[in-house]
């Protein structure tokens, strides 16, 4: 699929057939080209996207993980022409109606970071995040509310490398850091949340925040060898 415009909105899915059939018809609506990456889901996504010949789909033969998802929605709008890539869950939590709010800081260096409320998170998702934004801040000495929303509009000629992605959930705190340390800009922008009933979460409390202590560990030992001096360098 060659761009048509130099935006692409890229929906990671797994699993999440009761929610996805209505964001995707959404983010098409915004007028924008829509690809969504199924990450080997075993529910009827293949048959909703089967319905949709307007959107472009990559299948990953087996579920491998939020982070490989992107990772290759990346790669495939980097060879198609894009320029920029906005990021939207398929659970259901976002509203593709906001992504006007991303496209106005769009910039060649600049992630724009959609900030949810926090007001009706689940009580270990809240907390998850209120951990990954102190140690974010320990990192890049830059605040952000939100530093777990996968709400993102992404420069894709500015982005660090991407085969320093992890596999899985955490990557995406990994690229915020990566990129504050690449001098970067990351600009905030609230945006609507919603938690459908029907919404299915792959977060899981006690697995992923082990992830994101383990990430934590080794990503303070790169502040130390790499991203502290680069920060003091540039200032």
């Amino acid at each position: 699929m060659q761009a048509s415009s130099d935006t692409l909105i890229l929906i990671p899915t797994y699993n999440n057939a009761g929610t996805l059939g209505d964001v995707v018809h959404r983010a098409l609506a915004t007028g924008l080209p829509v690809m969504v990456v199924d990450d080997g889901s075993t529910d009827s996504t293949a048959a909703i996207l089967g319905e949709l010949p307007e959107v472009s789909v990559l299948r990953l033969a087996q579920n491998r993980g939020k982070g490989t998802a992107l990772k290759t929605g990346f790669m495939q709008a980097k060879e198609w022409g894009y320029d920029y890539v906005i990021t939207l869950d398929a659970d259901g939590q976002h509203f593709p109606e906001d992504v006007h709010k991303l496209l106005e800081h769009k910039a060649s260096r600049t992630l724009v970071v959609g900030s949810r409320a926090q007001r009706g998170n689940s009580g270990g998702s809240s907390f998850a995040n209120n951990f990954s934004n102190f140690w974010f801040r320990l990192f890049t000495w830059k605040n952000l509310p939100d530093t777990q929303t996968g709400y993102r509009l992404y420069p894709l000629k500015s982005l660090p490398g991407l085969w320093l992605l992890t596999a899985r959930y955490e990557a995406e705190l990994a690229l915020l850091v990566f990129s504050a340390w690449k001098g970067l800009t990351l600009t905030p922008v609230p945006v609507q949340v919603s938690y459908p009933e029907n919404r299915v979460s792959h977060f899981r409390p006690t697995r992923d925040f082990l992830r994101i202590s383990v990430l934590n560990c080794v990503l303070l030992v790169a502040a130390l060898l790499y991203g502290w001096p680069r920060m003091l360098i540039g200032k």
